[in-house]
């Protein structure tokens, strides 16, 4: 499977916060956020909020004197044989805490062996999950999570991809042009949601962003009923903001 090349990384990427935890974790004694930034090169305007974040997620500690330290999260994460229970249980958590902030049922999907695949989710009586009425394996041309791992692939990519799993029109909305769907696969901005306004399924929206780790492709996605629709933008922007503690996770 052939990947498009990776958009350059911005300071808060997954690169730079490895960096951190790496330097956090020689110093077991702790090390200050003025040694962690001399050690990373990363201003402390940037190492602020990435040490907030990492805080927030259990994978760093701050000790009485203010030093940093690894935590909780980031021990059981590599720890070894219970690194994948450890990853599905802080990936849930995640999920959850996404779910009640945005107010919607949200998903991770990866792109495995050529399919799409919903691999968690989080819903709820008032976040209901996307009425899944046509296997999302054939339905990447249509729904934002699809579009979304489309997106990362090169071109071949996506024409194997739909030569086993042929354009149908689902909805009134969806597009059934190879064409036209690649055009708008190319033009589409990686830094900004992937939308999918009922052309998956009448009666529902979606918003999903892509989770860069290595080289896997995957993505973070949310739904609402349409009648929530307003909230779509809104919802998708804070999904974005929030979409690093679940690549980092994938990446340690």
């Amino acid at each position: 499977m052939a990947l498009k090349p990776e958009p350059t990384a911005p300071f808060h990427s997954v690169h730079y916060v490895l960096r951190v935890l790496e330097t956090i974790s020689k110093h077991g004694g702790g090390v200050t956020d003025v040694q962690i930034a001399r050690e990373t090169g990363l201003p402390t305007g940037h190492l602020a909020p990435m040490l907030a974040m990492l805080r927030r997620e259990g994978y760093v500690e701050q000790v009485a004197d203010g030093a940093y330290v690894i935590g909780d999260s980031l021990v059981l994460l590599g720890s070894g044989a219970t690194r994948k229970e450890a990853l599905s249980a802080k990936l849930q958590e995640i999920l959850t805490e996404l779910r009640d902030s945005v107010g919607a049922a949200v998903y991770i999907s990866r792109y495995i062996d050529g399919e799409v695949k919903i691999t968690q989710f989080a819903d709820g009586p008032r976040t209901p999950k996307v009425n899944e009425w046509v296997d999302f394996r054939s339905a990447a041309h249509a729904s934002a999570v699809g579009k979304c791992l489309l997106t990362q692939l090169d071109v071949n990519g996506r024409r194997d991809h739909l030569s086993r799993h042929r354009i149908a029109r689902l909805t009134s909305r969806t597009i059934t042009s190879e064409r036209l769907l690649f055009s708008k696969l190319d033009s589409q901005p990686p830094t900004v949601p992937v939308l999918d306004l009922q052309e998956y399924a009448v009666g529902t929206v979606c918003a999903a962003v892509p989770l860069t780790a290595g080289s896997s492709v995957g993505c973070l996605a949310l739904s609402l009923p349409v009648e929530h629709a307003h909230r779509l933008r809104s919802a998708a922007d804070a999904l974005n903001r929030r979409a690093a503690p679940v690549v980092l996770s994938l990446a340690i």
